[in-house]
C-alpha cells in the first residue's frame, strides 16, 4: 500500500518560444487581482473613494517585489547584494523573502498614508494595514500553493501518510535522496494563511470600524509568523550557512515580526482608539 504522495506536476502552463507562463506567477498575479475585489468592496462598505485602490495596488505591487527581492539577498544572499544592488530589480526574479516583502509592504502603506489624499479620507496607516492584511493572507495562501506546484521549499523527510515525494526538486546541497517522502511544509503554510483570510475577513466584516485600530495587523503579524517559526521545522534549510545555526534564517526574522504584533495588540486594546475614530477627519468625532 502506497504511504505517500508523488508530487511530479510541471510548474509550466504552456510556453510561447521563451514566454513561458507558470502556476506560480499566476497565483502570484491572482492575489493582487482578487485583493484589489476585496479592497474596492471594503472600500465601498467603509465610504473611501474607490478610486485609491488603484493607487493602492501600485504601492502594494512595488513595495512586494522590491521588499521580497531585497529582502532574499539581504538575509540569505548577501554577498549577492554587495556585489550588484541590481540584481534586485533585474529578471529572472528568482528568490523572494516573505519577511522582505512584510518589511516593504508596511514601509509602502506607510508612504501610501502620507498622502494628502489619503490623510483627507481617513486612511491612516493603521486603518489600511488593518484592512490589507486580509488580502495579504490570501496572496500568501496562493503563493505558499506556488511553492508546492514548483516543488520547491521542501519539508524535511517523514513517515506519515501525507508526506510528498518532490522528483522535480532541486536536492542540492540536501543529503537525501529523490524518493524519501517530505513533509508538504509548503500547504501547511498554504492552509495556515488560508484559515486567516477567513479569519480576519469575518473579525473585519463584524466589527469593521469598532476595532481598535492596529488589532488586525497585530493579529496577523503574530498568527502567521508565530506558525511560520513552528513550520520551519519541518523545512529543509534554504541555504546552507543556516546548517550552522541554532535557529534557521526563516525563525530568527519571524521572532521581532511576532514580538511587533504583541505590540500592536496590547497597544490596540490598551489605547482602544477605534478604527472609526481614527479615520475620522481632524475636528469630527462621532
Amino acid at each position: 500500500m502506497l504511504q505517500y504522495i508523488i508530487w511530479e506536476a510541471d510548474p509550466e502552463i504552456f510556453h510561447i518560444g521563451a514566454f513561458s507562463v507558470r502556476w506560480y506567477g499566476l497565483l502570484f498575479a491572482l492575489g493582487f487581482l482578487i485583493g484589489m475585489q476585496i479592497m474596492t468592496y471594503i472600500f465601498k462598505k467603509e465610504g473611501k473613494p474607490v478610486a485609491d485602490t488603484d493607487t493602492l495596488l501600485i504601492f502594494m505591487v512595488v513595495s512586494t517585489v522590491v521588499g521580497a527581492r531585497f529582502g532574499h539577498f539581504l538575509f540569505y544572499e548577501p554577498e549577492v547584494l554587495l556585489k550588484n544592488p541590481l540584481t534586485v530589480i533585474t529578471p529572472p526574479f528568482a528568490g523572494l523573502a516573505s519577511h522582505g516583502a512584510t518589511i516593504g509592504i508596511l514601509t509602502g502603506l506607510w508612504l501610501y498614508s502620507r498622502r494628502k489624499s489619503s490623510r483627507a479620507t481617513g486612511q491612516t496607516f493603521l486603518w489600511v494595514t488593518d484592512r490589507i492584511v486580509i488580502t495579504v493572507a490570501l496572496s500568501g495562501a496562493f503563493i505558499r500553493l506556488g511553492n508546492f506546484i514548483n516543488s520547491e521549499i521542501i519539508g524535511r523527510p517523514t513517515d506519515l501518510p501525507w508526506g510528498v515525494v518532490f522528483p522535480r526538486a532541486d536536492y542540492s546541497g540536501i543529503p537525501m535522496p529523490h524518493v524519501v517522502p517530505r513533509h508538504p511544509a509548503q500547504l501547511y503554510e498554504s492552509l495556515s494563511c488560508l484559515v486567516l483570510f477567513f479569519f480576519l475577513f469575518w473579525f473585519w466584516n463584524k466589527y469593521k470600524g469598532r476595532a481598535p485600530r492596529g488589532s488586525m495587523l497585530g493579529i496577523f503579524l503574530i498568527w502567521v509568523f508565530a506558525l511560520r517559526f513552528l513550520w520551519e521545522y519541518t523545512k529543509e534549510n534554504q541555504v546552507s550557512f543556516e546548517n550552522s545555526l541554532f535557529l534557521n534564517m526563516g525563525q530568527i526574522l519571524s521572532i521581532p515580526a511576532v514580538l511587533l504584533g504583541i505590540y500592536f495588540v496590547i497597544r490596540s486594546y490598551q489605547n482602544p482608539v477605534t478604527l472609526v475614530e481614527a479615520s475620522e477627519p481632524d475636528g469630527v468625532k462621532s
